[in-house]
């Protein structure tokens, strides 16, 4: 089991959720967050005085998968998130010990979303 979290651009959730969708990848945690990676940095002015922006907004999902998923959950986000430039974001895999399904106390493999 791997935990994914995507780092994405606002304006991509869309086409990544259907993406994400279409490919049977269900159980997403939807966040919005802000940081900054390698883009320029914005300088934006309010009230007359310059304020340097440091902190983009993104959005960060989270999606818990079984290991025959991963390859397929990431390569749908590559896809449908990017743009060619840079800001375009980060993903993450990390390794999940242990999952426990609220609603029925199912534990590990069957408790995330999707199985295979």
């Amino acid at each position: 089991m791997k935990l994914i979290k995507a780092i994405i651009r606002p304006n991509k959730l869309t086409d990544v959720l259907r993406g994400l969708y279409a490919a049977e990848v269900f159980g997403i945690t939807v966040s919005r967050v802000r940081g900054h990676g390698g883009e320029v940095d914005a300088v934006e002015t309010y009230r007359g005085t310059t304020v340097k922006m440091e902190l983009r907004d993104k959005i960060m999902l989270d999606i818990g998968v079984s290991d025959s998923f991963v390859e397929r959950t990431v390569s749908v986000i590559q896809r449908c998130a990017r743009t060619g430039s840079v800001g375009d974001g980060k993903i993450f895999i990390l390794p999940v010990e242990k999952v426990v399904r609220v609603r029925t106390g199912e534990t590990d493999t069957e408790a995330v979303t999707p199985v295979q």
